[in-house]
C-alpha cells in the first residue's frame, strides 16, 4: 500500500441500525486491498433512500437485515493506493491517479457477469443484480460512504475536474439522475425547445430537472410543488414559471412532462396536464405496493410514459456541467457535521424546515461552509 500521512486506526460512520435507530460510531479504518484506493472522504449528500432506511428500517424492496453505513453521494481524496490500483485505473479509463487526488465515486457494481440483451446493451442501470453503496437491496449489505473513510476499487473513481470542488462534487450522483431523465426525453420527444417542459415535484431531483432541461435548451420550464420553499428553489435552478398545486391546478397542454414527485395521488393530474401525442418521463421513485390512480388519459392522450432509473455514464456530464458552471448552490439548503447527522436526517425528512438537500461535512474541507443553513 502507498500512503501519505497515514489514516486513524478508527474512523466515524453513520450506521443505522433500524427504524430510528441511527448512531455515529467508531469502525476500524481497513486498509485498500488490490485494485482499491481508501478515500478520506469529504462530504456526502442525505438522499431519500437514506431517509427511508432511517424511518422505516427499509429502503422499496431493500429491508434492513444488519448494520448499514448510509451514504451513496459523496466525495472526497485519495488517502492510500492499494497494490495495482494505479494500473486498474488506468485500465478502466478513469486516468492516472495519486494520492490527494480529488474524486467523486461511481456507486453502482454490476454482481456477476451476466450478459445484457442486446435491446438494453450498454444500459449497465438495468444490471440484474447491482451493489449500490449505501443499499441494503443484497446481503451482505453494501457500506455507503458517510464515514471519514471509504475503500473504493479504483475503477470507479471519477476525478474531478480543476473547478469542481469536493463538496459540489457530492452531488454529481443526483445530478446524474436528472440528466439521465433528461436524455431519456431528448431520445422520445426530441428537442427540448419544442415546448413547454412541466417539472411536476420540485424536490432535488425535480429541481435539478429543471436546471439540466434550461442547460440542454428548454425555452420555457414550469415547476409545480404542492410547498413554497421548494418552488423558491426550483425558481434560483431556472425554472420560469411556477405552480403551487395546493393552491392551483397544473397547466393543460405540456408536451413535455417530468414527473419527479414519485407521489401516486398525483399521477392523474400529471397525466391530464400531459399533451395528446406527449410525453411523460416518470423519475420520482414511486411506491412497490400496489397503489390507486386513475391512469385513463395514458390511453385517450396516446401519452408516451417513460421510466427513467438512476443513470448510466451520465455521473461523467455532471461534472462536466458543473464545471461549464451548472449551479446547484441553491439545492444545497443545509450543512451538518458529521457528529450530527441524526439531526441533519431528522432535517432532511421534515419538509417545513424548508430543507431540500442537507449536506454532511464528514471531514477534510472542500468548498467548505459553515452554515447549517445556507439560506
Amino acid at each position: 500500500m502507498t500512503a501519505g500521512a497515514a489514516p486513524a486506526a478508527t474512523m466515524k460512520a453513520v450506521v443505522v441500525h433500524g427504524p430510528g435507530d441511527l448512531r455515529v460510531e467508531r469502525r476500524p479504518v481497513a486498509p485498500p486491498g488490490p485494485g482499491e484506493v481508501l478515500l478520506a472522504v469529504e462530504w456526502g449528500g442525505i438522499c431519500g433512500s437514506d431517509v427511508a432506511y432511517w424511518r422505516h428500517g427499509g429502503s422499496g424492496t431493500a429491508q434492513l437485515k444488519a448494520p448499514l453505513v448510509l451514504g451513496h453521494e459523496f466525495a472526497g481524496r485519495i488517502a492510500a493506493l492499494g497494490p495495482g490500483s494505479r494500473e486498474a485505473a488506468l485500465a478502466a479509463g478513469v486516468g492516472r491517479i495519486d494520492l490527494g487526488l480529488p474524486v467523486a465515486v461511481y456507486p453502482a457494481a454490476p454482481i456477476g457477469d451476466a450478459t445484457l440483451p442486446a435491446r438494453i446493451a450498454g444500459r449497465s442501470n438495468l444490471h440484474p443484480r447491482v451493489r449500490y453503496y449505501g443499499s441494503a437491496a443484497v446481503f451482505p449489505h453494501t457500506d455507503g460512504g458517510f464515514a471519514e473513510y471509504k475503500v473504493v476499487p479504483a475503477d470507479q473513481l471519477l476525478p474531478l475536474p480543476d473547478a469542481v470542488d469536493t463538496r459540489h462534487a457530492a452531488l454529481a450522483e443526483p445530478l446524474a439522475v436528472a440528466i439521465h431523465a433528461v436524455n431519456r426525453a431528448l431520445t422520445a420527444f426530441g428537442p427540448l425547445s419544442a415546448g413547454p417542459v412541466l417539472v411536476n415535484g420540485a424536490g432535488p431531483i425535480g429541481s435539478m430537472v429543471v436546471a439540466v432541461a434550461k442547460r440542454l435548451g428548454a425555452r420555457h420550464v414550469i415547476a409545480a410543488d404542492v410547498a413554497a420553499a421548494p418552488l423558491g428553489i426550483a425558481r434560483a435552478m431556472g425554472a420560469d414559471a411556477v405552480v403551487n398545486t395546493a393552491e392551483a391546478a397544473l397547466p393543460d397542454g405540456c408536451p413535455l412532462v417530468f414527473e419527479a414527485s414519485g407521489a401516486a395521488p398525483a399521477l392523474a393530474g400529471v397525466l391530464r396536464a400531459t399533451a395528446p401525442g406527449g410525453v411523460l418521463v416518470q423519475v420520482g421513485n414511486l411506491p412497490a405496493a400496489p397503489v390507486s390512480a386513475a391512469l385513463g388519459d395514458l390511453i385517450t392522450r396516446e401519452i408516451t410514459w417513460l421510466g427513467s432509473f438512476r443513470f448510466v455514464g451520465e455521473m461523467s456530464d455532471a461534472l462536466a456541467l458543473l464545471a461549464d458552471g451548472l449551479s446547484v448552490d441553491a439545492v444545497m439548503t443545509h450543512t451538518f457535521d458529521l457528529d450530527q447527522a441524526a439531526r441533519a436526517m431528522a432535517v432532511a425528512a421534515d419538509r417545513t424546515t424548508g430543507s431540500s438537500k442537507v449536506m454532511l461535512r464528514l471531514g477534510g474541507a472542500g468548498g467548505e461552509d459553515q452554515s447549517e443553513q445556507n439560506k
